[in-house]
C-alpha cells in the first residue's frame, strides 16, 4: 500500500514536470513568432502573458525575465519607428494681401490734422503765429518705411509794425502830389488822409514726404519725416469798406476788402519729427503730434518800401518785396494718422 502511493506521488509529480516543460517550450516560441506591429499594438500583451513563478523552479524565472526583456527591446523599437518626424521650421509669418504687406503693416496710409504755424527766422520780422492744416495719403512699404502725398496750409497774420510800414507806403501820395506826378499813385485811393489798412499771408503746398517709423513697443511711437515740393506764397493787404448784404432783407454792412496782392511760387524743403499714441495694440488709427521746419526758397524780388519810397521809380509795382524773402517757418500739427 505505501509502495502504490509512492508510485502514485512519483507519477504526480513527473507529470506536473512534463506539464512545466511544455508550457514553458510553448510560450517561448509563441513570443518569438510575434511581430513587433502585434507589440506595439498592445503593449501589455508581455505583461500579462507572463509565466507564473513556481516555488523551486529556477528555469522558469529564468525563462520568463528573458521574454520579458525580449518584450520591452521589441516596444521601445516600436514606439521609435512611430515618434512624428523632426517639426518643420517656419520663417517669420507672412501677411501680404492686396491691402497688407508680408510684415502685417497696411499698405496705405492716411493723415489729416490741425495746429498751428510759427514763423521763424527774417520771416518773424513780419508775419504772426497762426493756424494750419493737413491732409494726405500714400503707401506703406513696410513697418518702417512709407511715402506720403500731402497738401499743406499755413496761415500768418502779420505783425503790426508791417502794417504801420505799409499804410505809410499806400498812403503816401495826397492827391495834388498824384496829379502832378511827383510820387507814386499808391493806396486804393490817395485821398492825402490816412486809410487803414489790415492784411495776412498764408502758404500752401503739395510735398512728397519720406516717412520713417522708429521700431517701438507698446502703445508710444514716433516717426522721422523729410520732404519737399512746390510751395505757393500769397499776402493780401484789405482796407474797409462798407457793402450790402441782402437775405431776407437787406443790409449794410462793413467788410474787410482786397485792395492789393502779391504771389510768390517756389520749390521748399521739411524736415521734423512726430510721436503717435495707439489706442489699442490691435488698432490701426494713430493719434501723433509733430514739429516739422519748412524753408520756401523763394527768389527775392525789388519793390517800394518804407525806407526807398522817396526814391523809388515812378513805374515801380511792388509794395510788399517781403512776400518773396526766403519763407521759414515751423508747422505744430496734431491729428489722426491710420
Amino acid at each position: 500500500m505505501h509502495t502504490k502511493r509512492s508510485l502514485f506521488g512519483l507519477a504526480c509529480r513527473a507529470a506536473a514536470f512534463g506539464f512545466l516543460v511544455f508550457g514553458t517550450a510553448s510560450l517561448l516560441h509563441a513570443q518569438q513568432v510575434v511581430s513587433p506591429t502585434t507589440v506595439a499594438r498592445s503593449p501589455f500583451f508581455l505583461a500579462s502573458s507572463a509565466v507564473p513563478d513556481f516555488a523551486g523552479s529556477s528555469s522558469s524565472s529564468s525563462s520568463s525575465d528573458a521574454v520579458a526583456e525580449d518584450g520591452l527591446s521589441l516596444r521601445a523599437d516600436a514606439l521609435d519607428s512611430s515618434q512624428p518626424p523632426p517639426r518643420r521650421r517656419y520663417g517669420r509669418p507672412n501677411y501680404a494681401s492686396s491691402n497688407s504687406n508680408p510684415d502685417g503693416s497696411s499698405k496705405w496710409a492716411f493723415v489729416g490734422g490741425v495746429g498751428l504755424t510759427m514763423p521763424v527766422g527774417d520771416t518773424h520780422f513780419w508775419e504772426t503765429p497762426s493756424w494750419g492744416f493737413q491732409v494726405g495719403g500714400g503707401r506703406n512699404w513696410s513697418k518702417t518705411f512709407g511715402v506720403l502725398a500731402q497738401f499743406d496750409y499755413d496761415h500768418f497774420g502779420l505783425q503790426g509794425a508791417t502794417i504801420a510800414n505799409e499804410d505809410y507806403i499806400y498812403n503816401y501820395c495826397t492827391t495834388a502830389e498824384y496829379s502832378a506826378g511827383e510820387c507814386l499813385p499808391q493806396g486804393p485811393a490817395p485821398s492825402g488822409t490816412s486809410t487803414p489798412i489790415d492784411g495776412s499771408n498764408h502758404v500752401w503746398s503739395f510735398t512728397l514726404n519720406p516717412t520713417f517709423t522708429v521700431p517701438t513697443e507698446g502703445s508710444l511711437g514716433a516717426y522721422v519725416v523729410v520732404g519737399g515740393g512746390f510751395y505757393h506764397k500769397v499776402t493780401n493787404f484789405t482796407t474797409p469798406t462798407t457793402a450790402e448784404e441782402c437775405y431776407y432783407f437787406c443790409e449794410e454792412v462793413n467788410v474787410n476788402q482786397t485792395f492789393d496782392h502779391y504771389t510768390s511760387n517756389a520749390p521748399g524743403v521739411n524736415a521734423g519729427f512726430g510721436l503717435t499714441y495707439k489706442m489699442s495694440k490691435f488698432s490701426n488709427e494713430r493719434f501723433y503730434m509733430e514739429a516739422r521746419y519748412v524753408l520756401m526758397l523763394n527768389s527775392q524780388k525789388t519793390g517800394v518800401t518804407d525806407a526807398n519810397i522817396a526814391s523809388a521809380p515812378l513805374t515801380a509795382t511792388n509794395f510788399y518785396p517781403a512776400n518773396s524773402n526766403r519763407t521759414s517757418y515751423i508747422p505744430i500739427k496734431f491729428g489722426i494718422r491710420f
